[in-house]
């Protein structure tokens, strides 16, 4: 009897859990198609090679604003506007003297959770301009160029630019509150990108 109770309760909470992976996976997924991650990845973790990931960071990041102003789909104006980010992210390396160059491109690409001053994001699958300097083989720079939140604001700023880019108040809450339940589905989606990483590299 009480072998049976337990079996009972391990499928009870398998059940759970599941519906809760389910609900958080589905609403991770909303909020990934209305963002687009900036990933920067330096040509090596030399200290010069770091600075200049952040140098070139920024020339893009004035490229990509100017060709989201006023934009109604985001992913295919910078699609678009491809080769002028690329050039750039060249023209800042042109420069400072390097001999890297950049590509820049538009992926989707597994991300883990990601804590910043004034929000986080949730492990995920995201749609990603790709910055790759180089070999590629430095540590990474992950922000968000749209909406753009990649400098420093105030959660109320963030909260109001997310707002204007079409986030709903309960999508916004989960980028910049930090309450039990959020704590709790983000544990989850980290847990189901640990598993989707697993199985990726398998």
């Amino acid at each position: 009897m009480k072998k049976r109770y337990i079996t009972m309760m391990i499928c009870l909470l398998a059940a759970a859990l599941t519906s809760l992976c389910a609900v958080s996976q589905a609403r991770q997924q909303r909020l990934a198609e209305k963002l687009i991650r900036l990933h920067v990845v330096a040509n090596s973790n030399a200290e010069k090679d770091q600075h200049v990931k952040l140098l070139v960071r920024d020339a893009v990041l004035e490229a990509a604003n100017g060709v989201l102003t006023d934009a109604q789909d985001p992913e295919a104006a910078l699609r678009a506007n491809l080769p002028e980010l690329e050039r750039a992210a060249n023209e800042k390396l042109r420069l400072l003297g390097c001999k890297e160059t950049a590509s820049v491109s538009l992926r989707r690409e597994l991300f883990p959770t990601r804590e910043y001053e004034t929000f986080r994001l949730p492990a995920g699958v995201y749609r990603t301009l790709r910055v790759s300097i180089g070999r590629a083989s430095g540590h990474n720079w992950w922000c968000v160029v749209f909406p753009s939140l990649c400098l420093p604001a105030a959660k109320e700023d963030v909260a109001e630019v997310c707002r204007q880019a079409g986030l709903t108040q309960q999508e916004i809450s989960v980028l910049t509150e930090d309450t039990d339940e959020v704590e709790l589905e983000f544990r989850t989606l980290e847990w189901l990108g640990k598993l989707k990483k697993m199985l990726w590299d398998a």
